[in-house]
C-alpha cells in the first residue's frame, strides 16, 4: 500500500532527523562542559543562560517560582533550559535533513546566544567565558552536518548537492553510536574537571578550625524550646536551614585565596582582609533568626541558627566609616558576592549596636557552601535581600541615591526591616485532630524587636492569649502554644503576634513584593 509505505518512510525520516538533532545538541553541551571544566566551570552554557534568564525575570515571576517550587526552583529552571534546547535540537535536525548548512548554522546561533549570556553575567570572566558555548556549538554543528548527510538518501533534496553521504541504516546508526559515546565521554570529563576545581575549596573548609569566640552566645534560655510535637525546633540545623538565592551553581571558594575589600565613599582607610586576618580578630557568637523576603505568610523561609563572626561595625570603623548620624558620607553599604550579586544595607542599621556580622561559622561548624562559605554577612532585623550577602568578597560604601543593588533594580524596596510575623506549625492545614484538647503551637518573630504577645482565634471567636515560651533574645523567634478544646466540625485557626514596640501584627494581606508579606496566618482543620 503506497500510502502506508509513504507514512512509514516519513516517520522513519522524522526519527532520523530528531536523533541527529538531539545528538548534535548533546555533543554541543558536552563539549561546552569540557571546555568550561578546563577554563571556568561557571562559564558553562546552562549556567550562564540560566543566570541570564534569572536576571531578566520579573520579580513577580521569581516570587511565583519560589512559592511553587521552593528550593527546587533552580533545578526546574535548568531542566526547562535543557528541555527547550532539546526541542530546538529536534527542529534543527528536521531542517538539516533538507538543508544541512541551515541546520548546522542554527546550532551556531544557539552557541552565539550562550556566548552573549556569558558576557552579560555580572561575574563574567571576560572574553574567555564565550569559549565553552562557541566551541560546543562548533562541535554540535559539525555533528549535525555529518549525521544529516548519513541520514539523507542519495539523490534526495538536501540543499547541499553532492555533499550527502547517502542513507545507510548501519552507517547512520554507527555514526550516531560513536557520537553518543564521544559526547558522553567529553561530558563526563568536563564534570570531573569542574569537580576538581572545587576540591581546593572543599579541602580548605575541611581544614578550617574555628577559633573560640571572644563573646560567646549565652546559653539558650531555659524553656525556649516547647515540648510540642510538630513545632519547629528552636535551632534550625544546617541541613534544614532554608536556601534562597540566584546561584544556579553554588560557588565553591578556596579560603586560602579569598579576600574581602572594603572601600568607597567615606572610607578613609581602605583595607583588604584575608580569612586568617578576620579569624584573628575578636569574634562574637549569637543566636539569630534570618527571614527571606520571599517568605509568604506562614511560609518556611525563616530559620534560627547560632552564628560566629566578626562584628561588622568595628570592621567598618577601623576603615574610617562613620554612620550618617555622626557625619558619615555614606548611607548605604553595597555588599558584593563572588558571583556578582549585590545587596544594599543601611549603614545606620549596621552601626547602631545590633549584632551585624561577617559570619564564618554556623551551628558550630564552618559555613556550609550553600550558606556562603567562607564568609557571609548577616544583620538582625533586616530581610536577607538587603543584608545577608553570601560568598561576600567586596564591601563598597555608597549612597542610596547613587546606586541601586540587584533586587532594587527589580522593584524591591531599598529598605526592608523584617515585619512582625507568626506561624501555626501544628496542627497542619487540613489536619483531622480528635475532639477534645488540641495543642495549637508555632513560632513568631520580629527580629531586633522581639515578641511580647501571641494570640489565637478559633473561627470568629475572641482572640485568646497563647502561652509564650521563654524569649531567648530579641533577635530570635519565639515559640508559643495554646490548648484548644476542639469540637466536631470544620474550624479555622488564626494567629497574630505583638512585637516589643507594642505593634500588633497587621491583618492587612500583602504579597512579598516589594518589602515582605503581611497578614495573619490561618489553617483549616476538621474535627471528626
Amino acid at each position: 500500500m503506497p500510502g502506508v509505505s509513504s507514512f512509514r518512510n516519513t516517520i522513519i525520516r522524522t526519527a532520523r532527523g530528531a536523533l541527529a538533532g538531539l545528538l548534535a545538541g548533546f555533543t554541543a553541551l558536552a563539549v561546552a562542559e569540557l571546555v568550561a571544566g578546563l577554563l571556568r566551570p561557571a562559564a558553562g552554557p546552562v549556567t550562564v543562560v540560566g543566570g541570564a534568564v534569572i536576571d531578566r525575570t520579573p520579580a513577580s515571576v521569581k516570587d511565583f517560582a519560589i512559592r511553587t517550587f521552593g528550593e527546587d526552583d533552580k533545578l526546574v529552571l535548568q531542566l526547562g533550559i535543557l528541555l527547550v534546547s532539546a526541542l530546538f535540537a529536534v527542529v534543527l535536525g528536521a531542517v538539516a535533513l533538507r538543508h544541512r548548512s541551515a541546520g548546522a548554522a542554527g546550532v551556531l546561533v544557539l552557541g552565539i546566544v550562550g556566548a552573549a549570556a556569558a558576557l552579560s553575567r555580572p561575574d563574567s570572566g571576560g572574553a574567555g567565558d564565550v569559549l565553552p558555548s562557541l566551541t560546543g556549538a562548533l562541535a554540535g554543528a559539525a555533528v549535525l552536518y555529518v549525521l544529516a548527510g548519513k541520514a539523507t538518501p542519495a539523490g534526495s533534496p538536501s540543499g547541499d548537492e553532492g555533499t550527502g553521504g547517502g542513507w545507510s541504516r548501519r552507517g547512520f546508526l554507527t555514526a550516531a553510536a560513536v557520537t553518543a559515546a564521544a559526547a558522553t565521554g567529553a561530558g563526563a570529563l568536563g564534570r570531573a574537571l569542574s569537580g576538581r576545581q572545587g576540591r581546593g575549596a572543599v579541602a580548605s573548609r575541611n581544614a578550617l578550625a574555628l577559633p573560640a569566640p571572644a563573646s560567646p552566645a549565652p546559653a539558650v534560655a531555659s524553656g525556649a524550646q516547647l515540648k510540642v510535637p510538630g513545632i519547629s525546633g528552636f535551632t534550625t540545623s544546617n541541613r534544614e536551614f532554608y536556601r534562597v538565592d540566584t546561584a544556579l551553581v553554588v560557588p565553591k571558594v578556596d579560603a586560602a585565596t579569598w579576600r574581602l575589600r572594603i572601600h568607597g565613599k567615606g572610607v578613609t582607610r581602605p583595607r583588604s582582609y584575608t580569612l586568617d586576618q578576620l579569624l584573628a580578630r575578636p569574634l562574637i557568637e549569637r543566636d539569630i533568626t534570618l527571614t527571606c523576603v520571599s517568605n509568604e505568610v506562614g511560609g518556611p523561609y525563616t530559620g534560627n541558627a547560632r552564628w560566629l563572626g566578626v562584628p561588622l561595625a568595628g570592621l567598618l570603623a577601623e576603615c574610617g566609616v562613620k554612620p550618617p548620624s555622626k557625619g558619615g558620607g555614606a548611607d548605604q553599604l553595597v555588599a558584593r558576592s563572588v558571583d556578582g550579586m549585590t545587596l544594599g544595607s543601611p549603614v545606620e542599621d549596621l552601626m547602631d549596636g545590633r549584632d551585624a556580622m561577617l559570619a564564618v561559622g554556623m551551628n558550630g561548624e564552618p559555613l556550609p557552601f550553600d550558606h556562603g562559605f567562607p564568609v557571609r554577612m548577616l544583620v538582625p532585623g533586616l530581610y536577607g535581600y538587603v543584608s545577608a550577602c553570601k560568598w561576600i568578597t567586596d564591601i563598597e560604601l555608597a549612597t542610596f541615591d547613587a546606586y541601586d543593588p540587584y533586587w532594587v533594580t527589580r522593584k524591591w524596596a531599598r529598605r526592608a526591616p523584617v515585619k512582625t510575623q507568626s506561624r501555626i506549625d501544628t496542627p497542619r492545614p487540613f489536619a483531622r485532630p480528635a475532639a477534645g484538647t488540641v495543642v495549637i503551637a508555632g513560632v513568631a518573630w520580629a527580629q531586633h524587636r522581639g515578641i511580647t504577645r501571641v494570640e489565637v482565634r478559633v473561627d470568629d471567636g475572641p482572640w485568646q492569649d497563647a502561652d509564650l515560651a521563654a524569649q531567648d533574645t530579641l533577635d530570635t523567634w519565639r515559640q508559643w502554644s495554646h490548648r484548644w478544646q476542639a469540637t466536631p466540625g470544620g474550624h479555622t485557626l488564626a494567629v497574630r503576634a505583638t512585637d516589643g514596640t507594642g505593634a500588633v501584627q497587621t491583618e492587612q494581606r500583602a504579597r512579598t513584593v516589594p518589602d515582605g508579606a503581611s497578614g495573619w496566618h490561618s489553617v483549616f482543620v476538621t474535627v471528626p
